[in-house]
């Protein structure tokens, strides 16, 4: 399954879901983001039974108020429509499924 491009309009309807979603925030300038976006993007493609997207914080600021982010890439993860685990930072991807499975 490939990265979901969140925004507003459509934020709702995917994490609506039986399956945990990890979020990936992030900005095209943002370094770290840009070593965390490939791993987000193998995490989708071998997880099917995951639902993985993006929030470009510069184009959706009200979803980044929403979730109090202060620092970028910030992964959260959300379970039954509730945030169960978030970090900060670039992490390698063994760490971020960590995060999916807690």
């Amino acid at each position: 399954m490939s990265v979901i491009s969140i925004n507003k309009t459509n934020f709702e309807q995917i994490i609506a879901t039986d399956k945990p979603v990890l979020i990936d925030f992030y900005a095209d300038w943002c370094g770290p983001c840009r070593m965390v976006s490939p791993l987000v993007d193998e995490i989708a493609e071998e997880n099917p039974q995951y639902t993985v997207g993006k929030i470009n914080v510069d184009n959706e600021p009200e979803l980044a108020q929403a979730f109090a982010v202060s620092s970028i890439p910030m992964l959260v993860v959300i379970k039954n429509g509730k945030i169960t685990n978030q970090a900060v930072g670039a992490m390698p991807k063994d760490k971020i499924l960590e995060l999916i499975e807690k």
